[in-house]
């Protein structure tokens, strides 16, 4: 088999994957950028099975590879493959649904965590200066073991106080595979977990601190409202003004999925008219997001924002080049493929 691979992987897998045939490293498999729609039509006319990541595989780069035998994407929704167009010519497509499901999770989890504590603001506060020693800490001595840094309103255990996460509510929106992983995670820290998904029975939700609610049930009761939801036309822009509205003045607001599901005007003007307590951010309208965007500048002290990296980890990679090899070698045995994506 011939075989075109521009996907990041385990290079722990690197034996296995060149016994599948002739392999040809581009791409983001060798630290390069995505390459361009014209450059794949020109590589592709020998290649029958194409493994990637984020390179755009549309219909011209699938008529231009006469020989195509199967398509292989690194994530778990491929949106970047025209995969109605190769189920019209019978190429298969297959995924790696969940592979990151438990990296979005913890990051979810960590975002509460920063949020709840204000983690990054005391980090940089630290850093900038603030609430430090005059002296060097060269000869330096303390002579208590145990000291608080100094009382008052303008002192950091009074300006970082936070809350806990234990005997808190999480209302989960979506309760799919990464949405479940967040509920196991924060009834381990105690939290109380509010479930919204309509396309889940009450009997695979309701158990020990975990209740499938209506989502103005969940938006009233909860500390935490954190988004786990795929952009449909019924979830695009589904977190606006009205949600915003009914939730609790001291609550949070977690985002780790897709920001297209949220109305991020509407979250802005939440935060500026205090309607909502902050945010923990991982995605946003515009990607990257501008340097003077309100979220970094006006809410910096309220809005814990990372660069959309909670699927960022080796863990994640080592489990997408273990689902797609293992299919892979299904696929060349003649046997039916586990992660074969057929919407």
């Amino acid at each position: 088999m011939n075989i075109l691979f521009t996907a990041e992987y385990d290079k722990k897998w690197d034996e296995e994957i060149h016994q599948l045939g002739q392999v040809q490293m581009m791409g983001w498999a060798i630290g390069n950028p995505k390459i361009p729609e014209s450059k794949l039509c020109d590589i592709v006319s020998d290649t029958e099975v194409i493994v990637t990541s984020y390179d755009a595989i549309t219909s011209k780069v699938i008529d231009a590879a006469k020989n195509l035998k199967l398509i292989a994407c690194t994530r778990g929704t491929p949106v970047n493959i025209d995969t109605a167009y190769a189920k019209g010519r019978d190429i298969p497509v297959i995924h790696t649904p969940g592979r990151n499901a438990d990296s979005a999770a913890e990051m979810t989890i960590a975002l509460m965590l920063n949020c709840a504590r204000n983690i990054p603001q005391a980090h940089l506060a630290l850093h900038h200066g603030l609430y430090c020693s005059e002296e060097k800490k060269t000869g330096s001595k303390n002579p208590k073991e145990d000291i608080t840094w100094g009382v008052g309103k303008d002192q950091p255990y009074a300006v970082f106080k936070g809350v806990e996460l234990k005997d808190r509510s999480v209302g989960i929106i979506g309760f799919g595979s990464i949405g479940r992983r967040v509920s196991v995670i924060a009834r381990a820290f105690g939290m109380n977990v509010l479930v919204y998904d309509p396309f889940i029975s009450e009997i695979d939700v309701d158990t020990l601190g975990q209740t499938k609610v209506d989502l103005d049930n969940l938006l009233y009761n909860s500390d935490f409202v954190s988004c786990h939801v795929k952009i449909t036309p019924e979830t695009k822009g589904m977190i606006d003004k009205n949600c915003f509205s009914k939730m609790k003045s001291d609550a949070f607001f977690i985002n780790t999925s897709r920001a297209a599901a949220v109305d991020e005007e509407a979250l802005l003007a939440a935060l500026k008219n205090k309607e909502i307590k902050g945010a923990g951010l991982d995605v946003f309208s515009r990607e990257p997001i501008p340097c003077d965007h309100p979220f970094l500048t006006e809410f910096s002290d309220r809005v814990v924002a990372t660069p959309h990296i909670a699927g960022a980890t080796e863990d994640a990679i080592a489990n997408h080049t273990q689902m797609l090899v293992s299919d892979m070698k299904r696929f060349l045995a003649g046997k039916p493929m586990l992660y074969l994506y057929e919407r």
